[in-house]
């Protein structure tokens, strides 16, 4: 028995050849033609990674322009704006890639935990894609500070003078981020150098290792109905051109999307930073006005600590909590677990702007009881409070429909995540003056 080995021969076969073994080194030969279904993933995983090599092309020409000191940097922004061809619109690509971004990372992030694609052998790699989140999230705002205008300058004052109210290191945190005591020459820098060089380092490495571990673990989860056994033979189609296809497609679609966007609106920019004049409002950047709303709730320990940590602990425990049931590629885990999931995101739309107008209008214990520490009365009492309404929500759910782990956490989850959905609109939307809660299109 002879082994034929295939040699490509023409100069198309060449090509051809190296580029479906390139594809491939990505790519494994076959897929389950399952996986292939758009309303499993929605291509949110190939629309971040096209989203990113968007922003490293786009950023890389704005360096040929712009200059990381505080006397240059916004001038070299207003010239890109004003003076240089096609310098507004590459600009565009680059802000409106970073902010989509944000969002599709977050969705992508939800669809991961609504079809329990965290599972085993998946469980490291929701780690990881938390890992890569919030590197996405450190980008921003590392780039938020470059223009150095108003709305950057007060923002990033903003969130870094809050890190102050952490235990032990915040201090010191803080002096390390902005390179000193307060938002200077040296802090410009060192954003300059995070959001350049370091951070997108750490995104393309934490990218190829998520996407590594994506194949380790058999491509992504089958769909598959509530009671499918997950064993189930399934049908496998090769990667050329099934799902190649369907990703080429996606990606031009995203590069469409943002080019069509960057024509039609302009990224943002204000006055000249001025240290000695903040605007009214101060706020943070969109994808941090959850936090900033619950400060104007809770005592800053609670709000920028407490709160944050006990957030993070939660989702990286997610994946190592004992399920009864193997839910893997099953859409909200159950029937009953579609219904608990839409009473708590109920309960949470009603509760949480109900909590707000109380607190913004209504609610004042400083005033009540005037000799109590701060920590008390902004932070332990309204705490206390918050817990002690989902505790009683959770036992009168628990006792009507006695659901299992899998549907108590998608339930507990869907809560807080409508909870801080609500509270960064909030903060977005419904925010004037002072903080003050207005009308939007009163303001």
């Amino acid at each position: 028995m002879s082994l034929k080995l295939y040699l490509p021969r023409t100069e198309q076969e060449k090509k051809r050849f190296l580029l479906k073994n390139l594809i491939l080194h990505f790519r494994p030969v076959t897929v389950p033609a399952k996986t292939l279904k758009f309303t499993l993933s929605w291509g949110l995983g190939g629309a971040a990674a096209v989203l990113v090599v968007f922003l490293l092309g786009s950023g890389l020409l704005l360096k040929f322009i712009y200059q990381p000191f505080p006397d240059k940097a916004y001038e070299s922004v207003r010239m890109l704006q004003e003076e240089v061809l096609f310098g507004p619109f590459i600009r565009n690509i680059h802000h409106w890639s970073a902010n989509l971004l944000v969002v599709i990372v977050f969705l992508h992030f939800l669809r991961v935990f609504f079809t329990g694609a965290f599972l085993q052998p998946r469980r490291f790699n929701w780690i990881i894609g938390l890992g890569l989140f919030f590197v996405v999230l450190a980008a921003n705002f590392t780039g938020y500070l470059l223009p150095w205008d108003q709305l950057s300058y007060w923002a990033v004052t903003i969130c870094t003078g809050v890190l102050e109210y952490i235990p032990v290191a915040g201090i010191y945190l803080q002096k390390v981020i902005r390179g000193g005591e307060e938002i200077g020459p040296r802090s410009l820098r060192i954003f300059f150098a995070l959001h350049t060089a370091i951070l997108p380092v750490i995104l393309f490495g934490l990218m190829a290792f998520h996407f590594w571990r994506v194949r380790k673990a058999g491509g992504l989860v089958i769909p598959r109905s509530p009671g499918e056994e997950t064993s189930t033979p399934t049908e496998r189609v090769s990667t050329l051109p099934n799902l190649m296809l369907r990703e080429l497609v996606v990606a031009l679609a995203v590069v469409a999307f943002i080019l069509l966007f960057s024509v039609f609106w302009e990224a943002p920019l204000g006055d000249r930073a001025n240290p000695g004049l903040s605007p009214n409002p101060t706020k943070a950047p969109w994808y941090f006005m959850g936090f900033q709303e619950l400060l104007l709730h809770f005592h800053p320990l609670i709000a920028v600590f407490f709160l944050p940590v006990l957030m993070v602990c939660a989702l990286v425990s997610i994946p190592y909590l004992r399920y009864p049931a193997r839910t893997g590629g099953v859409w909200f885990v159950s029937a009953q677990g579609r219904r608990l999931a839409l009473g708590a995101a109920i309960a949470a739309l009603i509760f949480t702007p109900m909590g707000i107008v109380l607190d913004e209008y209504l609610l004042n214990f400083g005033a009540w009881l005037p000799n109590v520490p701060p920590i008390i009365i902004s932070g332990l009492i309204p705490l206390g409070t918050l817990f002690f309404v989902c505790w009683v929500l959770y036992r009168l759910l628990r006792r009507r429909y006695s659901p299992d782990t899998n549907e108590i956490t998608q339930m507990v989850f869907v809560f807080f995540l409508t909870a801080f959905i609500i509270l960064t609109i909030t903060g977005i939307a419904f925010r004037g003056p002072g903080m003050g809660l207005v009308w939007p299109w009163g303001a």
